[in-house]
């Protein structure tokens, strides 16, 4: 066994700091402390440890993403930044099932808050239109988000 110095943290100990500023997958540990590992195995081993005991939860992964990015993003946005953290593609998909039906809500409020009246001509609808695409909104939504309540 490789003794660590009081210096240097050990894999777990870093993986709990990474832990203690906001929820992390498994696989984006892997990723960040795949550079720290001294001999293989030792990072599954801990990995899998901090998952026993509860420190590694796909679901609160999840539901954090959610809490934080639901009011400013669409469900396309939010499924690629799930996706990145390397989470289970049916729990993506059971999450962001509950978020359609609030799409519509949501978008309207984000083109409230950016822009606040309708747009004045084609030019600027484009653009209210392009800057709900960036935040993950399908088309059908922001059609109707950038129209106002008046087209439901």
């Amino acid at each position: 066994m490789i003794a660590v110095s009081p210096t240097q943290p050990s894999l777990k100990g870093r993986a709990l700091s990474l832990l203690s500023a906001r929820e992390h997958s498994r696989a984006e540990l892997e990723r960040k402390l795949k550079p720290f590992e001294e001999e293989p195995g030792t990072l599954a081993r801990a990995l899998d440890e901090l998952q026993a005991k509860g420190f590694i939860s796909e679901q609160r992964v999840i539901e954090s993403v959610l809490h934080r990015r639901a009011s400013k993003l669409g469900s396309t946005r939010i499924r690629q930044e799930l996706q990145g953290k390397g989470l289970d593609p049916d729990a993506i998909s059971d999450a962001l099932a509950s978020l359609k039906t609030t799409e519509l809500e949501r978008a309207q409020a984000v083109w409230q808050k950016k822009f606040g009246a309708p747009p004045a001509n084609a030019m600027e609808a484009a653009r209210q239109m392009r800057f709900l695409a960036a935040r993950g909104f399908c088309a059908d939504t922001i059609r109707r988000a950038v129209k106002g309540p008046a087209s439901d």
